[in-house]
């Protein structure tokens, strides 16, 4: 007996590689043969790693907003997303549903089936948050019938609904100030290339220093945290010690930084400007208070809630990516 790859491939006369292709989000598939592929495998009951079942349609009004649960013993909830829960709590609490909020552990990542809010059918509907979730986890979540909106991230190749900052004009605007300001050796700190945020922030960090006819000097790291953040200022400091002014990715790396800066006596903003990125709530309160590109978290909440309550409605709806607009807010550390 064939397999459902085998019998995609035969139905649309493609090759089996196609077909993988199609459903792991790869490149090498139009984007109509994907969504046709992608909704005769959901008719099938195929997903690239859950068990193929029937699920009940029986509603719970029950919404699910999940991240990724940080491997660093002791490490807080990042309140970027802090405030973006409480916002779509906000906006669901206007309408029948509720919010059910979890970490995604490494075991759950790794093995989607045992998902117990999936498998046990607690919600309705769920957001994905944050781009450290892996493709592969998304892209079986979105096999199920369940409606899915993901919140600062998307795939790659595969059309998908999502919520997104509008980060290639924050990454312009935050090394722009710094430009006007005079500033010629403007270094960047980095997160994974590999996260829709970060990918397009430096791009914006690189259009400015482009236009300046500036060098892009750059330390890339894998955690975007207060700790990674010192660690990258150090790292910055012995490869481009001329170094004037920072571009962090996010506020906990500026944050790190101006501390590392600080027990190099390097005084901030008079020795060394620092710029982040999100305008968490520890912005304001740091020492001194951070300038940062402010990202409307509210909003993204809000626009997530709508438009997964609007799936719920209307499942047919063609997927979007909403973008929200940024801002640059001045304080003293740049």
């Amino acid at each position: 007996m064939p397999s459902i790859i085998e019998q995609i491939a035969a139905e649309f006369a493609v090759s089996g590689a196609t077909v993988s292709r199609a459903l792991n989000d790869r490149p090498g598939v139009s984007a109509v043969l994907r969504e046709r592929i992608l909704l005769r495998a959901r008719e099938l009951n195929y997903s690239p790693t859950l068990t193929a079942r029937s699920l009940a349609t029986s509603q719970t009004y029950n919404l699910g907003f999940f991240i990724r649960e940080k491997q660093e013993l002791g490490t807080r909830p990042d309140p970027f997303y802090s405030e973006i829960l409480s916002s779509i709590e906000q906006y669901s609490a206007k309408t029948d549903y509720h919010v059910s909020f979890a970490t995604l552990s490494q075991a759950v990542l790794e093995a989607p089936s045992e998902f117990r809010f999936v498998r046990e059918r607690r919600i309705d509907g769920m957001v994905l948050a944050g781009p450290d979730i892996p493709t592969d986890f998304i892209l079986a979540m979105r096999q199920t019938d369940l409606p899915l909106v993901l919140v600062d991230n998307e795939l790659a190749f595969t059309q998908i609904n999502c919520v997104n900052s509008d980060d290639l004009t924050g990454g312009y605007l935050a090394a722009r100030h710094l430009i006007t300001q005079g500033h010629r050796n403007i270094g960047i700190l980095m997160g994974p290339s590999s996260w829709v945020s970060n990918a397009r922030r430096m791009r914006g960090y690189q259009q400015a220093l482009t236009e300046a006819d500036l060098p892009f000097q750059c330390v890339q790291v894998e955690r975007t945290t207060i700790d990674s953040g010192a660690a990258a200022f150090a790292q910055l400091m012995r490869e481009f010690p001329n170094v004037t002014a920072i571009c962090a990715v996010n506020d906990a790396m500026a944050i790190g930084a101006i501390r590392a800066a600080r027990q190099a006596n390097r005084r901030v903003p008079d020795d060394l400007a620092v710029i982040g990125f999100d305008d968490i709530e520890w912005a304001a309160l740091n020492d001194p208070p951070l300038t940062t590109i402010a990202v409307a978290k509210n909003q993204m909440g809000r626009e997530a809630a709508h438009r997964l309550i609007t799936l719920l409605q209307e499942p047919a709806s063609h997927p979007v990516e909403i973008i929200v607009s940024v801002k640059l807010i001045e304080r003293r550390s740049a």
